[in-house]
């Protein structure tokens, strides 16, 4: 099993402002080679600052394709959906056009949401860069320990052991098909499951894993001090 390459920072701000800097180019790389810049969001606090700063920066424009690595079924306007988190912190006043920004439609249940989505991507090839969180159980997106983790690229999630129960997400495999796989991690609590995946536990995020690069960027409140 292949490790990602390890970034760690002394704190998440450090880790933001490289992260977001490093996005950036990604992005006008992509842009400069196909016109067009394909880019997952995951959910979560860390990339919720990541977001706030992209804001500031004003990144983004008509070129920028935006997609979600999961969601939760939950109405539109709920404040615990990514779409509603990532639209209020970056995306709506983003020159990003609306019809570039493809939310899940997680309200309609994770079956049709799922369904919906699916035939959304199949007409896009490999993305060029998906955001990832992980969670202390090691799990990522919505794909949990213990879990089928594949399957179709877009996976009904009706038993998940976080509330809701019920999500969407994309499966590993349609993960794993994009140019760079970034996962960014921070705080103490998430130790222990960096730690299982360093020493090659099977977990959700090691299933995952980018053409050209796999990373992880991490703050040193989650870089186990015996390491």
């Amino acid at each position: 099993m292949s490790l990602p390459a390890w970034h760690v920072f002394a704190d998440a701000n450090a880790l933001v402002a490289e992260l977001s800097a490093a996005l950036c180019a990604e992005a006008a790389s992509a842009i400069a080679a196909r016109g067009v810049f394909h880019l997952v969001l995951a959910g979560g606090t860390t990339p919720l600052a990541l977001y706030r700063a992209l804001a500031s920066q004003q990144a983004g424009d008509a070129r920028w394709h935006v997609w979600y690595g999961d969601e939760r079924c939950l109405p539109v306007d709920h404040p615990e959906r990514n779409s509603w988190v990532i639209e209020a912190a970056w995306l709506a006043t983003s020159t990003i056009p609306p019809e570039n920004r493809r939310p899940i439609p997680a309200e309609l249940g994770s079956h049709v949401a799922a369904d919906s989505y699916g035939a959304w991507l199949a007409g896009v090839a490999d993305f060029d860069l998906v955001l990832l969180g992980m969670g202390e159980d090691g799990h990522t997106a919505s794909l949990f320990p213990c879990h089928d983790w594949n399957g179709a690229d877009v996976l009904a999630i009706h038993d998940a052991p976080k509330p809701p129960p019920e999500r969407v997400s994309l499966s590993a495999a349609r993960l794993s098909r994009s140019q760079q796989v970034w996962f960014v991690i921070t705080g103490a609590g998430k130790r222990e499951a960096l730690s299982c995946w360093k020493s090659g536990k099977s977990l959700p995020v090691s299933a995952i894993h980018g053409k050209q690069q796999t990373a992880a960027w991490i703050d040193q409140a989650a870089w186990s001090t015996d390491t």
